[in-house]
This record gives C-alpha cells, sequence and structure tokens, in this order.
C-alpha cells in the first residue's frame, strides 16, 4: 500500500518511513503542508500520516484539503498537541485515527492494519479465495497447508486485489500502488502481466485459480462472493 507522510520533524519522518518501508509499504515524504499537498495533488495514496503542527499551515486545514483531493484515503493524525478540541475537530474532518505523540511505530501499524481491516470489510487476517488460504499479517499463501511461494511483489500485487476484491483495478492503479511512481527506474509497461501470469503459474500448480480474473483491455480483479 502507499502512504504519505506529512512531518516536519524530520528524524522521526525518516524512522517512520524506513520501518514502513521494512513492513512493505511504499512511502513518500512531506516536510511541509505545501509539498503533501502538492504530492497528494498528484499522487493516489492509501494512507495519510498528517503532523498537525506543520510549519508552513495548520493541519487541521491540511486535513480539509487532503480530503477533497484524496477522500478515499484512510487519514491518521500525528501530533504531540494534547487539546481534546483538536482531537475532535480532526475527527469530524474526517481522520480515521488519531496518534499523539511519543507513540510506538507498532503501534502505528496496527492502527493502519486496523483501519485496513474496518474500510475492506475484512474480520480476520485470513481470508480464503477458492482453495487457497492468504494471510495478510504473516504474508503467506497456502494451500492445504502447503506454502505457495510468491515474490514479494507477487504477493503485494495479489492482496491489493483481494482488498479490492469484486472490483476492476487498472494497470496503472496496480502500477502505481505496488511500484509507486511511474518513473521508477524498474518499472516497465508490462510487469503486470508478467507478474499476473507468474502468479497464475505458481497458483494453478496447487489448485485452480478462476478467481483471479482478466478484464481484457482494462486490468484485473479478484472475484469473490
Amino acid at each position: 500500500m502507499k502512504v504519505l507522510l506529512i512531518e516536519d520533524e524530520k528524524t522521526l519522518a525518516y524512522e517512520i518511513e524506513a520501518f514502513l518501508k521494512k513492513a512493505f509499504y511504499i512511502c513518500d515524504l512531506a516536510h511541509n503542508a505545501r509539498k503533501g499537498l502538492e504530492m497528494l495533488g498528484m499522487n493516489p495514496y492509501d494512507f495519510i500520516l498528517l503532523d498537525l503542527g506543520l510549519p508552513d499551515l495548520d493541519g487541521l486545514k491540511v486535513l480539509q484539503e487532503a480530503k477533497k483531493l484524496n477522500p478515499d484515503a484512510a487519514y491518521i493524525i500525528l501530533t504531540a498537541r494534547g487539546n481534546i478540541e483538536d482531537r475532535i475537530i480532526g475527527l469530524d474532518l474526517g481522520a480515521d485515527d488519531y496518534l499523539p505523540k511519543p507513540f510506538s511505530l507498532l503501534e502505528l501499524q496496527s492502527r493502519m492494519q486496523a483501519i485496513s481491516r474496518r474500510k475492506f470489510n475484512l474480520n480476520t487476517q485470513e481470508i480464503t479465495l477458492g482453495e487457497f488460504a492468504i494471510d495478510l499479517q504473516k504474508r503467506i499463501v497456502s494451500h492445504s497447508q502447503r506454502e505457495v511461494e510468491l515474490t514479494r511483489k507477487e504477493f503485494d500485487l495479489l492482496s491489493y486485489l483481494l482488498l479490492h476484491k469484486n472490483r476492476v483495478l487498472t494497470r496503472m492503479q496496480l502500477s502505481e500502488h505496488i511500484w509507486g511512481s511511474f518513473a521508477d527506474d524498474d518499472y516497465d509497461s508490462n510487469y503486470i502481466d508478467v507478474h499476473i501470469k507468474n502468479i497464475r503459474k505458481k497458483l494453478s500448480a496447487y489448485g485452480p485459480v478462476e478467481w483471479l480474473e482478466t478484464v481484457r483491455g482494462v486490468g484485473y480483479k479478484i472475484r469473490k462472493h
């Protein structure tokens, strides 16, 4: 998933960035409101982590503008402010959660996972697809308790499709959320097709994968009842 962190305290920002990347998130950084809103205007994100005490614009005003630019993202406010009024205003403006500083990075990850479960109506970390079980937290795909070996990007692609089950995702959407910037050196227009082909080949060795559908000329979707 793709995350935008808007935080002016650079040491903390780099610490969060490193932690999230290790946890398999794509993370972009902005150290002020202007840059953050600029990035929001150019890219879709799954999560926005927003500090309220920004140097150039109050974080609550940033939240209002950000919600207009990216209404589908999940928003977590990160702040040292202890004012309950700010917390209430932030939640009323559409923030999904509020994490006071200092906080544990593991708690941040746990909050993000909880929001994802609510957003995508998941009651458990393990999801069944046909004859396969996918554990999103442990990042394991199994069939009859036998693990199917997927690469990191293959699992990212499969899990992102799963989170948006029954919805067609274009190649561009998948590329943006799995690889990040289209300008990355390792991005190529047929990467998604190649990875889908590899996923199908690996899973088909264990069982049928008719739930992974190609929508001709558009992209892919997971069909789940």
